[in-house]
């Protein structure tokens, strides 16, 4: 595959305005003269909304939620999708109204997959009529406040809809408890109703990922590497590297101020390739048949080039 399909994730809780954006973003694509595809993701056993995109390139995980029970399908699909529709420029993912964005990133950085895509942003939605009452001890519950959190906390664009259903008072209050969610960086925020925003707003890039080679000195993709980001989360690609100690690589994971890193690697000790997971603090790793050796980290404001230099020192001599 020579390019990569450009990624964009929609999140927000029931009702917030999701497919709206996505039938947006739709018109925008192919105004512009390119191919869309669209991944709906359903809790129950039927997209009701299926006819609607009934003309799209599209993927359908029913019977559960991207974030949990079937990221291991929602990877395998994806792969058959742009192995099978190679002329996508663009794919837009919209999870359920309880998806966890990070578990989705999560599962389109996998080592298999994270060549193909390019992730743009993460798109928050925020249904401002409700999301006092979401917030509230007595209204809501603790499972849909920290559901609402980790949207807007993996967000790097957040929409706030429908504010002509509320007057100026209550959304100054909406403001002031997104930005108390948000505290600690700095996403893009804007105010809507009816899901009237900007295309370019919608299709502007706030999520970074970057390859690096270590066979060479440069980076395969430099642009805005050396920037300070303002979104949550980036991830990282590094590859062309050869055998490691386990001891000092254990230890350089636990060295850095990582949220997820993920592989494939070969250890000084032995001949064998592993697939690894690193979360928690806790390595695991399993041993596989075959695959090209590759790092990728997931984080908030990484200093990508020092974690290149740091790991470049472990290489076995």
């Amino acid at each position: 595959m020579n390019k990569q399909i450009s990624v964009f994730i929609l999140t927000g809780f029931l009702g917030s305005g999701k497919t709206t954006i996505l039938k947006k973003m739709l018109v925008h694509e192919k105004a512009k003269g390119r191919k869309p595809g669209i991944l709906l993701n359903e809790l129950g056993s039927e997209n009701v909304e299926k006819e609607s995109f009934a003309d799209e390139s599209m993927i359908e995980l029913l019977n559960g939620c991207i974030c949990c029970t079937i990221q291991d399908d929602m990877r395998t699909e994806l792969t058959t999708f742009i192995k099978n529709e190679e002329n996508i420029d663009t794919l837009i993912i919209e999870g359920t109204g309880i998806a966890n964005p990070e578990e989705i990133v999560e599962a389109l950085t996998h080592p298999d997959l994270i060549d193909q895509v390019d992730i743009q942003s993460i798109i928050g939605l925020v249904d401002a009529s409700r999301y006092l009452e979401y917030q509230s001890l007595f209204q809501s519950s603790k499972e849909i406040r920290v559901m609402l959190k980790q949207q807007l906390t993996a967000s790097s664009l957040i929409v706030v809809n429908k504010i002509d259903l509320l007057d100026e008072r209550k959304l100054k209050k909406v403001t002031n408890k997104i930005e108390q969610t948000t505290s600690g960086y700095t996403p893009s925020i804007v105010y809507t109703s009816f899901g009237e925003v900007e295309t370019e707003v919608l299709f502007k890039k706030r999520f970074m990922t970057e390859n690096f080679d270590l066979v060479k000195d440069s980076p395969k993709q430099q642009n805005h590497h050396h920037h300070h980001h303002t979104h949550p989360f980036q991830a990282m690609k590094l590859s062309g590297f050869g055998k490691v100690s386990k001891k000092d690589f254990t230890a350089w994971l636990k060295s850095q101020q990582l949220l997820r890193a993920k592989g494939y690697i070969r250890f000084e000790e032995d001949d064998t390739i592993y697939a690894f997971q690193y979360a928690s603090r806790q390595l695991e790793i399993k041993p596989i048949e075959s695959a090209t050796s590759c790092l990728i980290i997931i984080g908030t404001d990484l200093n990508q080039e020092e974690l290149k230099k740091s790991f470049e020192k472990l290489q076995a001599t």
